[in-house]
């Protein structure tokens, strides 16, 4: 990047500066990586605060409630930063098109990434799906409407609150490595101490 290789920034938005980077690329770029972040962060808040902290309700009812509740919060920010993750990658994909077409380890992580991100965007969605069948089946009172759709989602629930959290960790792991694929020579931490 420019900044950090001594070169200027210059010119006006979506313009090249420095080494041919244009402020738009920067601004899709990051856009990219703090949605990915926002949605690796609360899934991840939730298996490990939210979620637990639901079972220490009195009963069936509130646990649903209390997460549930934490989850409508937390609902629209995450769809907002899935659609902009996913429009942003979209982005940088068809920015990036001939690199990932002709340099095949590009290609392999690009293919690689995409895989991942449609897995967790089918963990999310099924997350969404679940919850919602669990906080019905949990009925009032702490008196389970449906007790046996109620367990079977509570069980399925145990399991998935932690596939969204990896697959959208292994997203980040991913980028650090298409960012990798497009750096110059070798850096400090490439050196040997």
């Amino acid at each position: 990047m420019a900044l950090l290789s001594g070169g200027v920034r210059h010119g006006l938005p979506g313009r090249a500066y420095g080494d041919g980077m244009s402020y738009r690329s920067t601004a899709v770029r990051a856009t990219h990586l703090v949605t990915n972040a926002a949605w690796f962060g609360g899934s991840l808040m939730g298996a490990v605060g939210l979620n637990p902290a639901s079972r220490e309700a009195s009963n069936l009812r509130e646990r649903a409630e209390v997460s549930g509740t934490g989850w409508e919060r937390w609902g629209p920010v995450q769809g907002v930063a899935v659609g902009l993750h996913l429009l942003s990658g979209l982005a940088i994909t068809a920015d990036n098109r001939n690199r990932v077409a002709t340099h095949p380890p590009t290609t392999l992580t690009t293919v690689a990434k995409a895989t991942v991100t449609t897995a967790a965007v089918a963990s999310t969605v099924a997350a969404y799906v679940i919850g919602n069948r669990l906080g019905k089946a949990s009925g009032e009172d702490g008196h389970p409407q449906d007790p046996e759709a109620a367990e079977r989602a509570r069980g399925t629930m145990r399991w998935l609150q932690w596939v969204t959290p990896a697959l959208t960790g292994a997203m980040l792991v991913l980028d650090a490595e298409l960012g990798e694929q497009q750096r110059g020579e070798a850096g400090l931490l490439d050196r040997p101490w």
